[in-house]
């Protein structure tokens, strides 16, 4: 049995996963909050893996945000969990007496999403949260690049006269395309912001339809990334905007369709089909972090 931890900022939801990358438990603890106490809810998932399948673990992924050395273990910047820097892989090595693997979150449910939907050809999961990343899976790996920044396409600067970026950039992808998008913009205090645009945008507000329009236009430039930079052969939307469904999904594909219309170029690169909405349910991110360090680094789904 191998146990996939995907670490939130509120919680860490747990996978069992057996040889034939059948799911086999699912668990959700709270996170907690710094080093020790992020380390000691993911070891008490752990446990509770074990204590569900009545089985051994024989390995442990992790799927975290920040800054990951997966060679190491190594996690820097996991700001929203109260740590800057720590051995993160070798610390829960100590706890739970099972070899750690240790990897970025969106590259974790990259790998997940992959293997769930059962995706052919190169895939890119763009995950649509308070901030914009991409994972990207070739031949059924994860690829990093030379430094691991690969996928961190919500950094690309799209203009150079828009909003100054957290990175400290300008007019970056992800002040146009996502959840810190959407607060900035369209300020709300609506327990799910992005649902609360979407349905005020059908409702006729004007503010709100301006500002669903620029969403929009940033998540298809993501998309029109992807293919242009890997020709991934879909790309899988996920996060919490993803949450919106269908209005979302139509909304990126009439953008896409209409640049397609003046450009025979894209309208060649047919876009609007290789996209689809993340299924909710699936755990990606938990079952991807489970597949980390298998030699061949992909189960069947």
């Amino acid at each position: 049995m191998r146990a996939g931890l995907d670490i939130g900022g509120t919680k860490i939801d747990a996978a069992a996963v057996d040889e034939t990358g059948r799911v086999v438990e699912i668990l959700r603890v709270p996170t907690g909050f710094g080093e020790r106490a992020v380390l000691a809810s993911a070891a008490a998932a752990v446990e509770g893996l074990r204590r569900l399948t009545g089985a051994p673990v024989d390995a442990v992924g992790v799927g975290i945000p920040g800054l990951v050395d997966p060679a190491t273990g190594r996690v820097r910047h996991a700001v929203n969990l109260g740590f800057a820097d720590t051995d993160f892989g070798a610390r829960l090595e100590a706890l739970t007496g099972s070899p750690v693997t240790v990897e970025n979150d969106v590259n974790a449910a990259a790998l997940g999403a992959y293997s769930r939907l059962g995706l052919e050809g190169p895939v890119g999961y763009l995950n649509l949260g308070t901030g914009l990343a991409a994972g990207i899976v070739l031949d059924g790996r994860l690829w990093r690049g030379s430094r691991g920044v690969s996928g961190e396409i919500g950094h690309l600067p799209v203009d150079p006269l828009g909003a100054v970026c957290a990175c400290g950039q300008r007019g970056c992808l992800e002040t146009t395309a996502s959840g810190g998008a959407i607060a900035r913009l369209w300020p709300s205090e609506h327990a799910y912001p992005a649902q609360a645009l979407f349905a005020a945008a059908a409702a006729g507000d004007a503010e709100a339809v301006r500002v669903r329009e620029v969403v929009l236009e940033g998540v298809a430039a993501a998309v029109r990334i992807l293919v242009l930079t890997v020709d991934v052969e879909s790309v899988v939307i996920g996060g919490g905007l993803s949450h919106v469904g269908e209005p979302l999904l139509e909304g990126v594909r009439r953008v896409l369709d209409r640049w397609a219309a003046s450009s025979s170029f894209l309208a060649s690169l047919d876009l609007g089909r290789r996209i689809r909405l993340l299924p909710e349910g699936l755990h990606v991110a938990a079952v991807g972090a489970a597949m980390l360090g298998r030699p061949a680094g992909v189960l069947h789904p």
